[in-house]
C-alpha cells in the first residue's frame, strides 16, 4: 500500500514550509545566523500548529554542514540525509506521555553526556513535556539549567500552564498561534494542485474553518473528502460530509426575519430539523451569521471575515438591508436562547420562540420610536414643583403660564451699574436683594396656591388609611400592616398628622415606605398639603426597675410563701 496520509506527506522540512508562524521561523534562523542559540526552547500551542515539525526542522538546521543563505537545510550533507532516513544519532526524540518517569529522564541525562558523532550540536525533543511526573521534572532540573555545550533541549506542550515554574524560567518560551483560515485554504489549494484534485474555493474554506486553527486536522478531513468525492471536492460534498448546514439558510431565515414572515422562519427551521441538525447547532450558527452582518456592516471590520470572496459579497449585500440597531437585538436574542436551551424542557418551542422574535424586531423597534416621539418631556427648574408630580394630571395650564410670566419678569430686571471689567464679584444693591426676594415669594406664593388640596374628611382619611395598611399585608408585611392598622392618626393642626407607634424599632421598619404612605395618602385625597410625623406613644414609657438577686427572691417569696419552707428543708443556701 503506496497511499501516505497528506499530514505525513506534506508535513513541513524547511523553515519555509512552515504555515503560518512566520515570527517564530524568522526568530529561530536569526538565532542560527548569530549563532545566538538558547540551551532550551518551549513551544508552546495548541494540537497541529507545527511544534513538533519545527522543532524537527531546527534540530536538522543546525547540523547542516552547508546551509543556504536563507537558513535552510541543504538536504544533501550527510547529516540531512541521516536525518531525513531517520538514522541520526543526533537528535533524540521523547514521548513523555508513554515515557513520563524518573528512569526515562535518567537515561536521557545519561546520553546527554556523549557528545555528537557528526554534526556540531545533540537535538532532544522531548513531546508533550506536561506529562511527566514531578519527579521526573525535579530530576531535569540540574541538566536543564547546566547542560554540555553540544546539547539543545525543545520542549513542545499543549498545556503550558501544567509546567512548572522552575522549568519555564529555563527555557526560551515560543507561543504557537492557531493558523488563520485563509492560510489553511491557501495550504489545501497547494496540495490539491499538486496532487491534480479539482477543488471549489468555498470547499476548501469550509474544511479550513472545520479545523478550528490545526493544520493537521484540516489535511486529515482533505484526506477523507478526497475519498468520499473522488478527486472533485465540492461545496455540497463538504457540507454534506461534514453534516454542515449551508449558508443558504442562514441567509433564508435573515430574509424572512426581514419581510417578518414567520410561518416561512418556522418551515425553513422545520426542514433544518427534517435533515438531523441539532437546533441547538442551528442557533449557534445563526448567532455567528449575524456577528458576520454586523461586522461587514464596516469596511474596517469586513476583513475579520473568515469566508471565501463569494460568501462575503453576499453577506455584504444582505447587511446593506439591516441597521445595526436590528443587528444587536438580534444576537441579544439568539444569545438568550444558546444559554436557556440546556435547561428548557421543550427545546423546539425555544428555538420557534427566537425566530418569532428576530421577526419581530423591526416591529418592536418602531414601536418603540413611536411612542418615543409622542412623550413630551416638561423640564422643572424649581425643586419644589417636583414633590407635587402625581400619575394624574388634574391641574391645568394657568400655572405653567403665570411661572412664564415670572421668568419673563426676572429676565427683564433693569440693572443699574455697569459691571466693572476689573471686579470678580458682583455685589447686588439693597433695592436688587428686595426686588428678587419679593420675586422669590410671589412664585412660591403661586406654587403654593396651584396644588392640588380639595378638602376632605376624617373618615375619608381613616378609609385611605386603611386601604394602604391592606397593600402592605397584601406584600406580606405584617408588621407594618399591624403597626397601621392598631392606630389612626392624631390630628395635630390643619392638614398635619401624628402617628403614635409603640417603640424605636417599628420607626425604623416603618420610616423606609413612610415617603410613599404620604404620596399614596396625598394622591388617594388629592391634597398634597398633607404631612406625617411618627412618635412613640406615651403609654408605651415603661419604667423599668433593677432589682438584685436578694430583692428577687424576696419578691418572689411575698407572692409563695412556700419558698421559704422549700429552702429550709432542702438545705439550700442561696447565693445572691
Amino acid at each position: 500500500m503506496d497511499f501516505v496520509v497528506s499530514a505525513r506527506k506534506y508535513r513541513p522540512n524547511t523553515f519555509d514550509t512552515v504555515v503560518g508562524q512566520n515570527s517564530i521561523t524568522s526568530t529561530l534562523r536569526n538565532a542560527i545566523k548569530n549563532e545566538h542559540l538558547a540551551q532550551a526552547f518551549l513551544f508552546c500551542g495548541s494540537r497541529g500548529v507545527g511544534k513538533t515539525s519545527t522543532a524537527r526542522i531546527l534540530a536538522k538546521t543546525i547540523n547542516c554542514s552547508n546551509k543556504s543563505e536563507k537558513i535552510e537545510a541543504c538536504e544533501k550533507c550527510d547529516s540531512c540525509l541521516s536525518f531525513n532516513s531517520g538514522s541520526s544519532l543526533n537528535v533524540y526524540e521523547l514521548d513523555a506521555a508513554s515515557n513520563n518517569g524518573v528512569d526515562e529522564i535518567r537515561n536521557l541525562i545519561d546520553q546527554v553526556r556523549i557528545a555528537p558523532q557528526l554534526g556540531e550540536y545533540k537535538v532532544y525533543i522531548i513531546d508533550e513535556v506536561h506529562m511527566l511526573s514531578q519527579s521526573a521534572f525535579n530530576a531535569f532540573l540540574k541538566t536543564l539549567e547546566e547542560p554540555p555545550k553540544h546539547a539543545i533541549f525543545i520542549l513542545a506542550t499543549t498545556e503550558k500552564h501544567k509546567i512548572i515554574p522552575t522549568i519555564l524560567s529555563r527555557c526560551q518560551i515560543f507561543d504557537f498561534a492557531r493558523i488563520k483560515v485563509k492560510d489553511i485554504a491557501d495550504h489545501l489549494a497547494l496540495i490539491a494542485d499538486r496532487e491534480k484534485i479539482s477543488a471549489e474555493p468555498e470547499a476548501l474554506h469550509i474544511i479550513a474553518q472545520k479545523a478550528d486553527g490545526a493544520l493537521r486536522d484540516a489535511l486529515s478531513i482533505f484526506d477523507q473528502i478526497v475519498t468520499y468525492s473522488e478527486d472533485n471536492i465540492t461545496y455540497e460534498n463538504v457540507i454534506s460530509n461534514l453534516n454542515i448546514l449551508d449558508y443558504d439558510y442562514y441567509f433564508s431565515i435573515v430574509e424572512s426575519t426581514l419581510k417578518e414572515d414567520i410561518p416561512s422562519g418556522l418551515i425553513i427551521l422545520n426542514e433544518i430539523i427534517e435533515k438531523g441538525f441539532d437546533p441547538h447547532n442551528f442557533i449557534v450558527g445563526l448567532a455567528n451569521h449575524y456577528r458576520n452582518l454586523l461586522v461587514c456592516k464596516d469596511q474596517r471590520t469586513a476583513e475579520l471575515l473568515e469566508v471565501s470572496e463569494s460568501i462575503k459579497k453576499k453577506y455584504i449585500a444582505q447587511s446593506q438591508e439591516l441597521n445595526p440597531n436590528n443587528l444587536v437585538r438580534a444576537l441579544g436574542v439568539l444569545s438568550k436562547t444558546d444559554v436557556e436551551y440546556k435547561i428548557s424542557k421543550n427545546q423546539r418551542l425555544l428555538v420557534e420562540m427566537a425566530i418569532m422574535q428576530l421577526c419581530s424586531i423591526k416591529q418592536e423597534l418602531e414601536k418603540k420610536k413611536s411612542l418615543t416621539d409622542i412623550v413630551e418631556i416638561i423640564p422643572f427648574e424649581n425643586e419644589e414643583i417636583k414633590d407635587f408630580i402625581t400619575k394624574e394630571n388634574t391641574t391645568n395650564n394657568t400655572p405653567e403660564k403665570e411661572h412664564q410670566n415670572i421668568s419673563r419678569k426676572k429676565d427683564n430686571i433693569p440693572t443699574d451699574k455697569k459691571e466693572d471689567k476689573n471686579s470678580k464679584v458682583k455685589i447686588l444693591s439693597i433695592k436688587e436683594m428686595l426686588q428678587k426676594n419679593e420675586e422669590v415669594n410671589e412664585e412660591k406664593k403661586l406654587l403654593e396656591e396651584n396644588i392640588p388640596k380639595n378638602e376632605y374628611t376624617l373618615e375619608e382619611l381613616k378609609i385611605a388609611w386603611e386601604k394602604f395598611a391592606f397593600k402592605m399585608k397584601k406584600q406580606r408585611k405584617e408588621t407594618i400592616y399591624n403597626a397601621l392598622i392598631k392606630r389612626a392618626p392624631k390630628k395635630k393642626s390643619e392638614n398635619e398628622y401624628i402617628l403614635e407607634v409603640d417603640n424605636q424599632i417599628q420607626i425604623d421598619y416603618i420610616n423606609p415606605l413612610f415617603e410613599e404612605l404620604t404620596s399614596f395618602i396625598r394622591s388617594e385625597l388629592n391634597n398634597y398639603l398633607i404631612t406625617f410625623k411618627m412618635e412613640i406613644s406615651q403609654n408605651q414609657k415603661i419604667d423599668i426597675q433593677f432589682q438584685t438577686g436578694k430583692e428577687k427572691f424576696m419578691s418572689l417569696a411575698k407572692k409563695n410563701p412556700n419558698l421559704h419552707k422549700l429552702k429550709e428543708r432542702l438545705n439550700l443556701e442561696i447565693e445572691y
